[in-house]
């Protein structure tokens, strides 16, 4: 892997005038920095560099690179930065990789690795929740769509549904002494046997609070019953590596709000992680780890020594340094 960057396909490091001298960290990505690879695995590849002096005080503008081909994403260090402050899962997890992973690790990037606490909130909170809760709905809707008949399908997407209306009344106004009920009942629509069917009793209630509350609802049920590529039916291996995926985003954002950094390699689970990926397991043994891994995430979100959010002013400072050594 050290002799990666020695391949023409990535001679872009190299040249391109935003990357070159300025990278200051790069580093595998995906299934090579989990440890969860195998034979045939693509190579991602992520990093950091710092721009230039006209993009920083002059008029030029520039956030990432990104070349397709390799599947490589390169980000400014500004725009790196705001997004480790928001524990973005993919961005931050650049930082604890293993130092053998590190392609490109100067001065500049040591620092910025080794300040990876600065950036660790209880936003991760969030953002480690959504990116697995996204993952198992993706799971769930592709077993729905595959394996099962019309009602058990309806009854998934009603749940999916009710999952999403359970942190709604947090967003916008309650419903006071309303009622908004979801429930299936027998269908006369062509090709269903069931369907979802809704009572609703709302009085002096915002007209764009419903609005979004509908929409909500909407792409719930639209992004299930989307026909795209991405949608097409899934191979069994194709659906144990999202699961694979969606308990190591729980474990790892177990991890950082528990207080233990961030730890991209995730050598302690490695059996269990390819386990999960070959197929060892049911989905019905899946589901009921993704449930006890879900529990342990909102247990250490509850308990979370962690700050509501990271120092703006030492993250700020810290960016600050980085780009006064190179200007």
């Amino acid at each position: 892997m050290k002799e990666l960057l020695k391949q023409p396909e990535y001679e872009f490091v190299k040249s391109d005038p935003h990357l070159g001298k300025n990278v200051i960290l790069l580093t595998l990505s995906g299934s090579h920095s989990y440890g969860t690879n195998i034979a045939g695995s693509d190579i991602d590849v992520r990093g950091i560099t710092v721009e230039s002096s006209s993009d920083l005080i002059g008029l030029t503008h520039y956030e990432q690179y990104q070349d397709a081909k390799t599947d490589t994403v390169i980000y400014t260090l500004r725009k790196g930065a705001q997004l480790m402050m928001n524990c973005n899962p993919n961005v931050i997890e650049m930082l604890g990789a293993r130092e053998d992973q590190y392609l490109v690790l100067n001065e500049a990037g040591r620092l910025l690795r080794d300040s990876a606490d600065l950036f660790l909130s209880r936003k991760a909170k969030h953002t480690f929740g959504s990116y697995a809760t996204a993952q198992l709905r993706r799971l769930q809707n592709a077993l729905a769509r595959d394996h099962y008949p019309q009602p058990q399908k309806e009854a998934h997407i009603l749940g999916s549904v009710q999952k999403q209306m359970a942190g709604i009344e947090e967003r916008y106004m309650d419903f006071g002494l309303g009622r908004f009920d979801l429930y299936i009942d027998k269908s006369e629509r062509e090709g269903f046997e069931t369907e979802i069917f809704m009572d609703i009793v709302l009085n002096h209630y915002p007209i764009r609070d419903f609005k979004n509350i509908y929409s909500e609802m909407h792409n719930v049920v639209s992004d299930y019953e989307k026909i795209s590529h991405r949608n097409k039916k899934k191979t069994e291996g194709a659906l144990c590596k999202h699961a694979m995926h969606l308990i190591r985003l729980l474990i790892t954002g177990t991890d950082v709000l528990r207080g233990n950094g961030i730890i991209t390699y995730r050598e302690k689970e490695h059996d269990l992680l390819m386990d999960i990926r070959n197929g060892v397991y049911s989905f019905d043994e899946i589901f009921a780890m993704v449930d006890h891994y879900e529990e342990e995430f909102k247990y250490a979100a509850y308990h979370s020594p962690l700050p509501e959010k990271p120092d703006f002013n030492k993250i700020n400072d810290l960016v600050m340094e980085i780009n006064r050594s190179y200007i």
